[in-house]
């Protein structure tokens, strides 16, 4: 039995994928918004609840501290809370920390998290980061990384989905040695899910086969020592802009996340 965080289970793949894993016997821990729709899932699921708004950065470290308060180990980390978009939308939101909103929520919360959470990681060695990508990617414009040209919210999530795959294969080698692997999954295409429904686009691919691409990373045994890679549901792939994966870029993107958290306090 593995103890298991998952974020954004109160709907969608998060949800779906904690019902499953509930079943198979592993040891929940469910972060969601809203208390009120949290409480009843992770009670039908004998799982443990945490509330955090990952648009605040200061809300994210809470969390992290509220899970190291309860527990000295930890097995896997699923990162997939996460906004969407709708096509043609142009609505251009704030996080709490004045950051653009899908920046802040799908890479760099995320990011946050996961420091946070390395010391129980660790502790749990053989341990899995799981992060929930997507096969829509577009590299950051380091002279506009808040998107305050151009914007639209498609652009904008590509944009966050292609910085979390590029931070997995950094923190990968970071992890190198220490049985804490991390890697990213584009788990299915349009699921039938509330990010599909509010974006407009029709549903294409199964839920269940998001979960299963999922489940693998969390569980196969052949992935035990795999890490660095992204999936393209099951199949591992390069990014859509495999030069990002260039150590220049890297380097950057990693600058630009310490400049980004270090202004927010955190």
């Amino acid at each position: 039995m593995a103890s298991i965080l998952i974020t954004g289970a109160t709907n969608g793949l998060g949800l779906a994928l904690a019902e499953e894993l509930a079943e198979a016997g592993h040891q929940l821990l469910l972060h969601g918004r809203d208390p009120q729709r949290l409480a009843p899932i992770a009670q039908r699921l004998g799982a443990e609840e945490y509330i955090a708004d990952l648009s605040a950065l200061a809300k994210t470290q809470r969390l992290a501290a509220e899970v190291a308060a309860r527990h000295d180990r930890l097995d896997v980390l699923v990162n997939n809370a996460g906004v969407g978009f709708t096509w043609n939308g142009t609505t251009r939101s704030m996080s709490a920390d004045g950051y653009e909103q899908r920046l802040a929520v799908n890479y760099l919360s995320p990011v946050l998290l996961t420091r946070e959470l390395l010391p129980l990681l660790r502790a749990g060695s053989p341990s899995r980061i799981v992060n929930i990508a997507s096969a829509a990617q577009e590299p950051i414009d380091f002279d506009d990384p808040q998107m305050l040209k151009e914007f639209t919210e498609v652009r904008a999530y590509s944009r966050s989905k292609l910085a979390m795959i590029n931070w997995t294969a950094d923190l990968a080698e970071e992890l190198a040695g220490t049985g804490v692997t991390a890697n990213s999954v584009h788990p299915a295409t349009f699921m039938p899910t509330s990010i599909q429904r509010n974006s407009g686009a029709e549903a294409q691919d199964t839920l269940e086969s998001g979960i299963a691409a999922t489940r693998r990373l969390i569980e196969a045994p052949e992935l035990a020592e795999v890490s660095g890679r992204y999936y393209f549901k099951e199949e591992e792939k390069q990014p859509s802009h495999e030069w990002t994966l260039a150590p220049e870029y890297r380097r950057r993107l990693t600058d630009l996340t310490q400049h980004l958290l270090t202004s927010a306090g955190v």
